[in-house]
């Protein structure tokens, strides 16, 4: 079995499931997009990553990397390795410096902490030709690049603030643990400079 690597190449709201997020995967290389839906915990989590944002207390993806650094487990990929009945299934291929060990994993959770290991995501042929979609390189659509929100804000409607009333309201976001909106604020802070 062939495995292809892919890389996050965009979040957005799903248009298919109230209150869920589509996390869109990029064949490495290549025009095929693996969407899949996670639910709002896990978007939050991949976005604070991807974005490098601190929270102020240990996110549960954080805490499970803490600990397995604590005991010598590393994990060296993520294998999105199944698609049954609509729902994508994925192993943590984990090293302990002895043995390689696959431990089941959802597969939200599985590229949460893909970002936090730094290691790739792959997945194969098969579930591509099941559930990817080819897009046409000229084409960006509206998923690509676009992050989960929290509230919808509009960012014209930000336009009203200034730098700093904007730098506090994403501290603010930030010490409530919205890093969605954080990190809009953040976006539209960096496109004023």
């Amino acid at each position: 079995m062939k495995k292809v690597q892919m890389e996050i190449a965009g979040m957005s709201f799903s248009q298919v499931q109230n209150g869920a997020y589509a996390l869109i995967l990029g064949e490495i290389g290549g025009k095929r997009r693996l969407p899949i839906i996670i639910g709002s915990a896990e978007a939050q989590a991949i976005a604070i990553e991807l974005e490098k944002m601190k929270p102020a207390r240990p996110l549960t993806h954080d805490l499970f990397k803490t600990f397995a650094e604590t005991f010598g487990v590393r994990i060296i990929e993520v294998f999105i390795n199944k698609f049954i009945e609509g729902v994508f299934h994925a192993v943590l291929i984990c090293d302990d410096g002895h043995n390689i060990i696959e431990i089941d994993s959802r597969t939200s959770d599985a590229v949460a902490l893909a970002l936090r290991f730094n290691c790739p995501i792959y997945t194969t042929e098969e579930i591509l030709e099941a559930a990817g979609i080819e897009i046409d390189e000229e084409i960006q659509t509206e998923e690509e690049g676009s992050e989960p929100g929290g509230e919808e804000e509009n960012l014209r409607g930000w336009e009203a603030y200034n730098n700093e009333e904007l730098e506090q309201m994403m501290q603010k976001a930030i010490d409530d643990e919205d890093y969605e909106k954080a990190s809009k604020i953040r976006d539209e802070l960096n496109r004023r400079k």
